[in-house]
């Protein structure tokens, strides 16, 4: 069981070198993906235990990368000309790290303006989080800015329970990146990406922040996205009675993912919402009236993933769509991007490049929307809704 939970990680390098640049940038090496980064994991000699550690970390992709994939050494040397490698991190305190935000948001337009906050899951080193974020955001054309959420996992198959503690521990930290990134000047849509027992994380800050009365995080959350969530189905339910309607939350779930099948037997067979198999009736009627839409991952090709738990970044059909869903303006924003587009126009910056793959089918409120993927070139498949 414990090796069947191990699905959530990939191996991972070390640290070389140091850039202050930002954004993302081709060069004859490969691309080079910088991420924004917070962390909860265990502070270095000299920091405090008790607040996050925040740094701009640049992530190397080789130029022979194929999407859905992490490529890492196994026995040869690291190369940036073969390899993911981390090329170096930029330390800053908390206020420093609100202000380059804000640098980078400046002057941006249409979705270009959207954050995107990645939460990983169980058994995920850091290293291994940084490289997951650069390939989401390499292989799904994202345009805006990418930030980690990293917590302290210990990485480790076994540690499933301390796993849970210590994402336990990190709510109030996410809950108040959310909501300092919703409160950010320029700032467009707040995405959050999550994945197993990370999205479990996500949506408890959500929750908090719906308490608080910051659901929306004024007027600014976006797509709330969870891959694979380890969440039993009756917390989600709570979870989603406290932020009501203002999220538009996706679950991509798959009733092959073994992990969550593990997961499930160690929650004394509780059911896991990641792996909910929607060719089962009753499955379908614990999900009415939830107002998400779900997506059927099951069977979807995915890189290299025996357990069937990294789908969503692995195929990349759907890492493709994802993107083509976070490109996608609402009918309720296209008021304020029209406005906003209208009052900065930058002569030399033209429009983002667009998302390849087939984009997702709209939401469905109130409803259940059901759909497999459409493969690349394809048109998207439509969504039925379960009443």
């Amino acid at each position: 069981m414990a090796l069947a939970v191990a699905g959530c990680g990939a191996n991972a390098g070390g640290l070389a070198g140091v850039s202050a640049m930002l954004g993302s940038s081709q060069t004859e090496q490969g691309r080079v993906e910088r991420l924004f980064v917070v962390s909860t994991r265990k502070p270095e000699s000299g920091e405090s235990a008790r607040v996050p550690r925040y740094n701009v970390s640049t992530v190397t992709i080789p130029p022979g990368h194929a999407p859905g994939v992490i490529e890492r050494p196994s026995f040869t040397p690291q190369s940036r000309s073969r390899h993911f490698t981390i090329a170096g991190e930029r330390k800053m305190g908390a206020d420093a790290f609100q202000q380059e935000i804000a640098t980078q948001l400046s002057g941006r337009v249409g979705v270009s303006r959207d954050v995107l906050v990645f939460v990983h899951g169980f058994n995920t080193n850091y290293d291994e989080a940084r490289f997951r974020l650069a390939q989401i955001v390499n292989d799904s054309g994202f345009t805006g800015v990418p930030v980690l959420f990293t917590w302290p996992s210990r990485a480790q198959i076994l540690a499933y329970g301390s796993d849970k503690e210590s994402a336990t521990a990190s709510r109030d930290h996410l809950e108040k990146l959310i909501e300092d990134l919703g409160q950010a000047p320029g700032v467009g849509r707040v995405h959050i990406m999550a994945h197993s027992m990370g999205t479990w994380l996500a949506m408890e800050a959500l929750r908090q922040a719906a308490i608080g009365g910051k659901a929306s995080l004024g007027g600014h959350l976006g797509e709330v996205m969870l891959a694979a969530p380890d969440i039993d189905l009756e917390v989600f339910r709570a979870q989603m009675s406290r932020l009501g309607d203002v999220a538009r939350v996706s679950v991509f779930a798959a009733a092959d993912d073994r992990a969550l099948s593990v997961s499930s037997t160690l929650a004394g067979d509780r059911t896991r919402l990641g792996a909910l198999d929607l060719n089962n009736p009753q499955h379908v009627e614990e999900l009415k009236g939830l107002n998400v839409r779900v997506y059927d991952l099951t069977k979807a090709k995915g890189a290299s993933d025996m357990f069937r738990h990294v789908t969503f970044a692995e195929a990349p059909t759907v890492v493709q769509s994802i993107g083509a869903q976070l490109a996608t303006v609402r009918v309720e924003d296209k008021g304020l991007e029209d406005k906003q587009a209208q009052s900065y126009v930058d002569p030399q910056a033209g429009a983002p490049a667009p998302v390849s793959g087939d984009g997702l089918p709209p939401a469905m409120p109130a409803a259940v929307s059901s759909a497999p993927l459409a493969a690349p070139g394809a048109a998207p498949a439509p969504a039925t809704a379960i009443r």
